[in-house]
């Protein structure tokens, strides 16, 4: 809390020095910013110099003192520069007197950069990053990946001929055009509509924060909200998510049937069969659990851990976890399917509760945020190919992933007459209009009741 005095505090004075004291390794001197308070002294590094021969230290100001010699329009730029430190000090000095706070010069220079904090991050690429490290910081990196591709696309357009001058965008300069002008830079490189929507969306919920967080007005909102902004940004013209990516229930069973089998020959073919077998099991595995788990995302499926599993009063194995997406809580009761693959994975596997159920994730070897991220992506690319090799063997046209075993899990669900909104509820989304994308178009109680329609 601020102390205030009996009497009225003074202000501090502010005043811009060429520090002729100090010479730097090319010959120039600094300027420094100079804060007096109370007989007190405190001096901030501008970070801008000027060579001895382009002073005149007749003058005591540095508007005059900065000989005209000096080329333009580095002479006038370096006057703006310098009015603009003088500026920031002058300020933090006036609020600080005029809240009657009692404070000496090296406060003086702390409220300034606090001002000077809050300036930065009410800029559209100083927030991003801002929200980068916070990910990062909290081991959100698949986050953090995509507000880094979106911050790289819009410093590559913000110094594109479109905006040559600015290194950053102040929130209120994001406006319709801005979008519109940012849509046709990325579509001329060639940009897919998936990549745009994810951007735009990202781009988004970037505003949504800094609005939360008061950087950024209500009133300069750009993007559409309903039917009637329709001058406004419409993020969902990019939206893909119509194309259908489930399968039917008798497909899944197609795949709970294929047994792996490898018909390579010639040297080694022994070795090369039994990888192949064990890749294409695994495969198998991951799409099937995913199924019967609430469409678990791969991410969270290799990090389940076998303390994960719990029995509860009424004797059924649950699996407790937190989606790493959107940090939803979920508690499901396991069916036998899952538990089949659990207990085939047990003896290749089990260490000790905390060990990973599927060895995908190693311990000893991926510790890091980073060292997960870069396995997982590895892996879930092998996975994919395998269950691409499984789907053609078994006469399913559809390219099969670990996601279509998402979309599947939704769509038997509600092929079975299982509520929307329950499926939302298992599935973890926000509302019922995310589930509906991943259902596909066809003319319970509780959530454990809503499982028992897979089996």
């Amino acid at each position: 809390m601020a102390k205030t005095t009996e009497h009225k505090e003074g202000k501090a004075t502010v005043r811009i020095l060429y520090f002729t004291s100090k010479t730097l390794a090319d010959g120039s001197h600094p300027f420094m910013v100079c804060i007096t308070k109370d007989r007190q002294r405190k001096h901030i590094a501008t970070g801008l110099s000027l060579f001895p021969k382009y002073w005149n230290d007749k003058h005591t100001g540095y508007r005059e003192a900065i000989r005209r010699s000096y080329p333009e329009p580095n002479r006038n730029n370096l006057i703006i520069a310098l009015e603009g430190w003088e500026r920031k000090y002058r300020d933090a000095a006036e609020t600080l007197a005029g809240n009657d706070e009692v404070h000496n010069a090296k406060e003086v220079a702390t409220k300034a950069l606090e001002g000077r904090k809050q300036a930065r991050r009410s800029k559209l690429l100083a927030y991003i990053e801002e929200l980068i490290y916070g990910m990062e910081k909290t081991g959100r990196v698949g986050n953090s990946l995509v507000y880094r591709d979106l911050k790289n696309q819009l410093v590559n357009f913000i110094k594109s001929a479109d905006a040559p001058e600015q290194d950053d965008v102040r929130f209120a300069e994001v406006t319709v055009k801005f979008l519109n002008a940012f849509e046709t830079h990325m579509s001329a490189k060639g940009v897919a509509d998936t990549t745009l929507s994810n951007r735009f969306r990202t781009l988004r919920a970037v505003f949504n924060k800094a609005i939360g967080e008061g950087l950024a007005e209500l009133k300069d909102y750009p993007f559409r909200r309903n039917v009637s902004d329709k001058h406004k940004f419409n993020v969902s013209k990019f939206d893909t998510s119509t194309r259908k990516r489930a399968i039917s229930r008798d497909d899944v069973r197609k795949i709970e049937t294929f047994v792996p089998t490898a018909l390579a020959t010639g040297p080694f073919s022994e070795l090369r069969n039994a990888i192949e077998v064990e890749r294409l099991q695994r495969a198998k595995d991951i799409f099937l659990f995913s199924f019967y788990v609430g469409g678990i995302s791969f991410t969270d499926l290799a990090s389940l851990r076998y303390q994960d599993l719990t029995t509860d009063s009424d004797g059924n194995t649950r699996l407790t976890y937190v989606r790493q997406k959107t940090g939803g809580k979920f508690s499901i009761r396991m069916l036998t399917p899952a538990l089949s693959i659990v207990d085939r994975q047990r003896p290749l596997t089990y260490n000790g509760l905390d060990s990973y159920v599927f060895g995908i994730l190693n311990r000893a070897s991926h510790k890091t945020p980073t060292q997960i991220k870069n396995r997982l992506k590895k892996i879930i690319g092998q996975v994919n190919a395998d269950l691409k090799t499984i789907g053609e063997q078994i006469g399913i046209n559809a390219p099969l992933t670990t996601y279509v075993a998402r979309h599947s899990f939704a769509t038997s669900l509600r092929r079975a007459g299982v509520a929307t909104g329950v499926i939302s509820a298992s599935m973890g989304h926000k509302t019922e209009a995310i589930t509906a994308i991943y259902l596909d178009s066809f003319a319970s109680e509780t959530v454990d009741l809503a499982y028992d329609a897979l089996l």
